[in-house]
């Protein structure tokens, strides 16, 4: 049965429609709650089979989202998601169910926690590993402002602990009086099966309850009884992690050896007993975490067999788990997949090249070299930091690696670039996916400030292709060349060729082309937005006599300078367009250059505004910035 147990309309919802806000979730019995959950967990299930989002994720948080709010007073008490896509059963619950149909749609509901849709959202999460410093900073807040009675919970989970920045949040939180609440939400994954000693660490854990559920049942009896003190406790750690490494035959416990209390391992879909573990421990003095097993996709069928493909899997039919595709017609490849593919064939021809990506290899398509060629795919874990020193080293000694970031986890690397790679020069091929507008995960995602942050740093080269065949030639020169950092951008979703795999040929470093001959406008673009601009002049000439001419200039970072000139030659009026923030980006470069060598242009740029763009589908947005081909042909018949 694919639907597990529930089976109800809309109007059967016996105890959702009652549940506006938590404290209506209060009213309804313990022994309820599990009817709860399934209700909570079928509501969801339908909900994003219609409207596409991260579906195994939060169904494995139904129990821990439900227990949370039952026992603590939201939002007075602070409730802190990591990456954010697992708090749609928070959402729901706090007033968002009725518009639930809107998240993660143009004008609707963000698909992760946003201080400025509600109070409940305590903290605005999208990108891992944030929340064990953020609730840590609010924790130590409320005990400056002298409110020891608010608790603040940071829920970590979805392979989020094995951001560094958890780890540094873990340190502080061990140093400085707190009561940080940790949930750890351990499902053993991220979107990708987890890699690496963390996640084994976390799994070993789990094969010995018994000394944990005994040693929280003496501590919980002793508190009751009134015959243990706040030091009477820290002894009590002390003797129970030195009887448990002799028990065990391991070594300590990385939370108590940081003198962070350790609870657990508990059933993290045990909505009864996780009330009254969180209704027990809450009021403990200090730093302490909860750990709690839950399974990704949990109570759904499809979900629970096929993590990585139910993480974010589209529009599909609840009742039987049936993926719909709306069309048979051949359509071009995803940009991820030529990156895969052509990854994949040049590795084949040079055996220094490797592949290395922060928990995303199947996001970024790196699976397709990981099949064939394991022992040289690295996935680090959510950690794009390292990733990025981590291929420094390889490059180092004489490795060739490929290193797929998307751009917005990029920002998080940015030092890394700077200080490991641009300032020794070492040739790092930098792949950065998902630039430009992304779409439904929102200003968290949207991969629109890499040109600007990129072009300001000596030694990189940075390219964007228009196309798949451009794509395969850049990649293709990177690996030649390999004699300097190389950034090469593209974005999410499908390209513009159906024939794509092309002989790869080099690219002179630096080079523009001229796409169309024109003499009255230059229209100068960088990257897919040629696209956008090609049928821009479409529509255009039907309403101007106007000629406007098209280079795609290919490289933000050298500059085709022999093409500039020429250019600020011929116009005395420049359009250029990017997918990237106007300031500092590719308009900007040009605009310098004129003015640098004294051209009397009129330079109009089109680009992402100065602000964040929030969630809708990539076309609904491109529209509203006017950067789709409509948007764009009124921009060149205006200017």
């Amino acid at each position: 049965m694919i639907l597990m147990e529930l089976k109800m309309t809309d109007t059967k919802y016996k105890y959702l429609t009652k549940i506006n806000f938590p404290d209506d979730l209060k009213k309804i019995p313990l022994e309820e709650l599990p009817l709860v959950c399934d209700e909570l967990r079928q509501f969801i299930i339908e909900e994003v089979s219609k409207n596409p989002g991260h579906l195994g994720s939060n169904l494995g948080t139904v129990e821990l989202t439900v227990a949370l709010h039952y026992v603590f007073n939201t939002p007075y008490d602070r409730l802190v998601w990591d990456v954010g896509h697992q708090a749609y059963g928070h959402k729901i619950l706090t007033g968002r169910r009725n518009v639930f149909h809107t998240n993660r749609k143009l004008g609707g509901i963000s698909g992760f926690p946003n201080i400025f849709e509600s109070k409940y959202d305590a903290f605005g999460t999208g990108h891992a590993s944030t929340s064990i410093s953020s609730a840590l900073g609010m924790s130590i807040a409320s005990s400056l402002k002298n409110e020891p009675d608010r608790k603040v919970v940071a829920i970590i989970g979805d392979g989020s602990m094995t951001g560094g920045l958890a780890f540094e949040g873990l340190n502080n939180a061990s140093m400085d009086m707190n009561d940080l609440m940790i949930v750890l939400n351990d499902n053993h994954t991220a979107i990708d099966p987890l890699r690496g000693g963390i996640s084994q660490f976390l799994l070993s854990m789990t094969t010995w309850p018994t000394y944990n559920k005994l040693r929280y049942f003496i501590y919980r009896v002793l508190r009751k009884l009134g015959l243990i003190s706040e030091d009477g406790k820290r002894r009590l750690l002390s003797i129970g992690n030195s009887l448990k490494a002799i028990l065990s035959r391991q070594r300590g416990n990385i939370f108590e050896g940081l003198h962070i209390r350790y609870f657990g391992p508990v059933d993290g879909h045990d909505v009864i007993n996780l009330v009254r573990i969180f209704s027990d421990i809450k009021e403990f003095r200090g730093p302490k975490v909860l750990h709690c097993i839950t399974k990704k996709g949990k109570g759904y069928e499809p979900a629970e067999n096929n993590v990585v493909e139910w993480h974010a899997p589209g529009c599909f039919d609840a009742s039987t788990g049936e993926k719909r595709n709306d069309s048979a017609v051949p359509t071009p490849p995803l940009f991820q997949d030529v990156f895969g593919e052509t990854l994949l064939e040049l590795a084949k021809q040079n055996d220094r090249i490797v592949g290395i990506t922060p928990a995303m290899p199947s996001g970024c398509s790196m699976t397709i070299m990981q099949r064939e060629l394991p022992e040289r795919v690295y996935d680090v874990g959510i950690a794009e930091a390292h990733s990025v020193t981590f291929s420094a080293g390889l490059a180092k000694e004489g490795m060739i690696p490929f290193c797929n970031v998307y751009s917005t986890f990029m920002q998080r690397a940015y030092d890394n670039v700077i200080h490991d790679v641009a300032i020794q020069k070492l040739p790092v091929i930098m792949c950065l996916d998902r630039a430009g507008i992304v779409g439904a995960d929102g200003a968290t995602h949207q991969g629109a400030f890499d040109l600007a942050y990129m072009r300001c740093v000596p030694n990189l080269t940075i390219a964007a292709p228009r196309n798949e065949h451009e794509l395969r030639n850049l990649m293709f020169t990177a690996q030649l060349k390999n004699d300097r950092p190389f950034v090469i951008r593209y974005p999410r979703g499908k390209g513009s060729l159906i024939d794509w795999r092309n002989e790869m040929t080099e690219v002179e470093i630096g080079k523009g082309v001229c796409l169309k001959e024109g003499k009255d406008v230059a229209v100068l673009t960088i990257g897919t937005m040629a696209t956008a601009v090609e049928e821009a002049m479409q529509i255009v000439k039907k309403d101007t006599d106007l000629s406007f001419a098209h280079y795609d200039m290919r490289f933000l970072k050298p500059l085709d300078e022999s093409l500039l000139h020429e250019i600020g030659k011929k116009f005395k009026k420049i359009i250029t367009v990017e997918d990237g923030v106007i300031r500092g980006g590719f308009g900007s470069a040009v605009l310098e250059f004129m003015m640098d060598h004294h051209y009397p242009v009129q330079v109009k740029r089109l680009g992402i505004p100065d602000r964040f763009i929030e969630h809708g589908s990539p076309e609904e947005i491109y529209a509203m910035l006017g950067l789709d081909a409509e948007g764009i042909s009124n921009s060149m018949k205006n200017l």
